[in-house]
Order: structure tokens, then sequence, then C-alpha cells
């Protein structure tokens, strides 16, 4: 009988289940998007049981192509910093999910960096101190709600990232844990001793009892409950943030591989080896996965709005009607015309970090039209991840000679083609575009010996398409240089 690892790709506006062969090929897709709520300016939420909902009909979608007797385990990949918070007996949240990309603990952050915490966060976490990350958006939600606080004390409220939430989900509330991967993004957790930290917990007043237990990435974590009557004992054997999941995913185990996931964000990692590498200029400091017990560090930098923007175009400029309409748009056009896109919808991250940053579009004349501002706001992309990975080469001292890409901006080739032109290096795109996934269903199969170990994954990973520089360095520069401009217009004009 044939078998299948089933991946769960629970991402920031849709759900995927995804079912993997032993050659990494995919057998069944199913995908949904989930509604997105926007309370006021800067706040960004989800409904919790929304997503477990959605999830799971997209598991039960994967059962009208492939039984559940072939599925040889379960691997989990989630946006990473989602807050939720539930109830323990009722297993019902209590509050709707608070989204990575909300910036209302902005204050709390500004508050801990006035007290002299920040230099503590970045040496214990890896992280800085902002918005984006849970911990502050959990105490956010302890402060503001006592009755909540006060089951939290008692054990009764349980905080966990999407992966928890869903795990919890899925073994019928009989497992609440987490990975490395997950727990080093919630700025609780320090990623030296592999364990929450005792001092930022009593600094920021979160109760131990409520956090979930930390698990390497590739590990039994439980069996699935009777769900829907059919899905009974299935092991979920790997969890990891979707980012990490896709460095795992395009077979970046070599210290040194960057990939970038051009997702609702960027997301650009390297591979960095056994021992965390502390950034001085902006870059996270993070744990890419744990197999038994190595644990694999990485440097991330985060672009915040990345796929974002075009979605932006559509549905709140409304002068596109699809994504897929841009390649061609932006080719209408010989360059943008001087315009500059900075998309700062919910602040900057990587190297900026600035919360209060906002979207701004720079450079319009009477002779700009849309195809420029669709142009730039391509090119937006290309030039944040270019910022992060300038840094990245910087700090680790290791030139980049190649990007792994993946997202669905991938199948995008004018922006593709941009980025390998601003970088001055190829980029290549795999074959399974769904590395995410990939990487969930690999962290998950080598824990059950569906593959051996890392050397037949490799062999699984299979290139699909390379993009090769065609502009020289006067021309790259030069682009450049007018976007840092774009920037340092955006932060000092406020």
């Amino acid at each position: 009988m044939k078998k299948y690892i089933v991946a769960l790709d629970q991402g920031t506006t849709s759900c995927w289940a995804i079912a993997f062969d032993k050659q990494g090929q995919i057998a069944v897709t199913a995908q949904k998007e989930f509604t997105q709520i926007f309370p006021q300016s800067g706040w960004v939420e989800h409904d919790a049981e929304e997503i477990w909902r959605t999830q799971f009909e997209m598991l039960r979608q994967t059962l009208d192509v492939i039984s559940p007797e072939t599925i040889a385990a379960i691997g989990i990949a989630n946006q990473r910093e989602t807050t939720v918070v539930w109830d323990r007996m009722t297993g019902k949240p209590l509050y709707n999910a608070i989204v990575w990309q909300c910036r209302r603990s902005a204050d709390i952050c500004r508050t801990f960096k006035d007290n002299g915490w920040e230099k503590a966060i970045r040496t214990k976490t890896g992280l800085v101190l902002d918005p984006y990350f849970s911990g502050t958006k959990l105490k956010w939600l302890l402060d503001e709600y006592p009755s909540i606080r006060k089951k939290a004390e008692c054990g009764e409220a349980l905080f966990g990232t999407i992966d928890s939430w869903l795990i919890w989900n899925l073994t019928g509330g009989a497992v609440h844990a987490t990975d490395y991967s997950n727990a080093s993004r919630t700025m609780l957790f320090n990623i030296h001793t592999l364990d929450w930290d005792d001092d930022i917990l009593a600094e920021f007043g979160i109760p131990r009892a409520m956090l979930p237990s930390v698990k390497p990435s590739s590990w039994i974590y439980g069996h699935t409950a009777a769900l829907d009557g059919i899905l009974q004992g299935i092991p979920i054997t790997g969890a990891a943030g979707d980012q990490q999941a896709a460095l795992f995913g395009q077979g970046c185990f070599a210290e040194g591989m960057a990939k970038n996931t051009y997702g609702t964000g960027c997301f650009i990692l390297q591979n960095t080896g056994n021992s965390p590498m502390m950034s001085q200029k902006g870059l996270l400091t993070t744990v890419a996965w744990g197999l038994g017990d190595q644990v694999t560090y990485a440097l991330e930098g985060s672009v915040f709005v990345g796929g974002a923007v075009i979605q932006w175009l559509r549905d709140g400029l409304g002068i596109i009607a699809d994504a897929d309409e841009t390649e061609a748009i932006a080719r209408s056009v010989d360059d943008t015309g001087g315009v500059y896109f900075v998309p700062a919808f919910t602040g900057l991250g990587t190297p900026y970090w600035d919360p209060h940053a906002r979207g701004m579009i720079a450079g319009l004349t009477r002779a700009t039209g849309k195809a420029h501002i669709v142009r730039a706001a391509l090119e937006a992309i290309a030039y944040q991840s270019k910022d992060v990975l300038h840094i990245m080469e910087e700090e680790s001292g290791i030139p980049l000679t190649e990007l792994r890409v993946d997202g669905g901006a991938v199948k995008n080739s004018f922006l593709m083609q941009f980025q390998a032109d601003m970088l001055g290096v190829n980029v290549t795109c795999p074959k399974v575009n769904e590395t995410t996934a990939l990487g969930a269903a690999f962290l998950a199969g080598l824990a059950v010996g569906f593959w051996s170990g890392i050397d037949e994954i490799r062999k699984v990973w299979e290139l699909n398409r390379t993009f090769i520089p065609e502009r020289d360095n006067a021309f790259r520069e030069a682009s450049y240089a007018g976007w840092k401009k774009a920037v340092r217009l955006q932060l000092n004009g406020r």
C-alpha cells in the first residue's frame, strides 16, 4: 500500500492540506482562505475556531483522494507568532487570535526598552523588542482582561502559537505542546537553554502554567483523536514555524545556505549551524529546527509586507483584479518612472524595526500611471529582501552565492528576475514550490522512518528554474540608492 505524509500548512490568509509521497511529489492539495479581522488601525486578528474548522476541512478533503490508512504521519507548519489563548476545560478560545502582523503591543515594547530590557531580550531570545513576537501580545491580553489572567494563573487558560492550537485540537485536547522553532518566536524562550525563561516570564507577568511543553521539530507529539469518526490514531510527528519549515523543505541543510519565502510577508533565513549567531544589525537569531538532540540555528530577516502589497493593490486600491495580472502590467513600462513604493502598512521589519512606519509612494508625477505603481510595488518586495540579505552577508561573513526561493509570488517571473538583478546572484526555484508544507512533511516523515535521513531528503529536492542576473552593478547600485532614499524620506518625514 502506497503511503503518504500529510502536511497541514496553516498560513496567515489560508489553510492548506497537502499529501506528499516518498519522492516528495504532491498527491493531493486542498486549500481555503479564512477571514481577516481588522478591529482598528494596526490591529490584526483571526478567529481561532474558524482556523481549526478550515484546517480540519482541508485535512478531510484529502481523504476524498487518499484513505486514512495510507497516511503515515501528519506534519504541521504554521504562521508563527500569532497568539492564541483558550480554556483548558472547554477548548474554546478566550479571545480572537492576535496575528503576528498586529502592532497593538507597541507601547508595551517601548516601556520595556525604556526599562532597559532590550539587551536581555536580545541575548536570551535572539529577538528584538518588537510587537511582532508573541510575548508582548500575550502580556497585552492578560493585562487587558483580568479574567483571562486569573484563569491563566491557575492553569485554566492555555497559550499557544497556531501549531499548539492545532495539535491540541487534533489530539482532542490530550497534548499541549510546541516545537523549538515556534517557541523561539515567542520572546519568552531562551534559545541557549532551550526552555522558557523564568526571568522574562516574571517581568512580563506570564504564568508558566499556561505555556506548552517544548519538543524537537521532528517528534511524536501524539495521535489524532476520533475526528469525524475516521482519523483516530494517526501520529502527529512534525511541527515547525512556516519559515523554518521552508528552510528545511528547501534542503538548506548546510551552514550558509539561504532561502526567501515570498508570502504575505517575505522571510529570509540563513542556516548558521549548531550555534546561535547573535546579530548586531537588526537580524533575528532563531532556532531553525531540532532533530533529536541536535539543534540547528538560523539568522532571519523579516519583511512584514511582501505579497500583501499586491493584495492591497487588488482589494484596497482596486487597480488590479487578480495578482496574476501584475507581471504583464509591470512589463508594459520600461521602469517605474522614478516611483518608489515603501509598503510599510504594519511598520518596517529588518533592518529598521520601526513599528510606527506607514506606507508611502514617492516620486509621483502627472505621467505616473497604474503600471508604474504596480511595477514599483513588485520592485519594493525585491528591495526589502535585498535590505535583509545585504545585512545577512555582513553579519555571517558568508557571501551569498545563491538564493533559493518559494511562495506564491515566485510564479511572477518579473519579480524573480528583478530580485536576481538586485542581488547579483542566481535565484533558484524548486520543482515543488510548496516548500513550507514539504518541510513539515520531511520533519514528520523522519520521525516515523518514512525517509531514512537528511541524505535521502537531499535527493528528493529538485530544481525547476534559475533566474540569472541580467543587469550590471551600475544599474543595481543606482536603483537601490533610490530605494534607500525613499525609506529615509518615510522614516524622517514623520
